[in-house]
């Protein structure tokens, strides 16, 4: 078993945050691109995902 801080991590290709390994990417991570469901939608559409004030 792994601790959190030995996962694997990468950058959201839209947000740019830092997100870590998940069990449900084990077959896929290699392909993994977004850190969460919102920033795939808005990286389809060509948004940046950064809210402007």
């Amino acid at each position: 078993m792994r601790r959190k801080g030995d996962l694997p991590q990468k950058t959201c290709v839209v947000c740019g945050r830092p997100f870590t390994w998940r069990k449900k990417w084990d077959k896929v991570w290699a392909e993994v691109r977004y850190c969460s469901e919102r920033c795939r939608r808005n990286g389809k559409s060509g948004g940046t995902g950064q809210l402007v004030k």
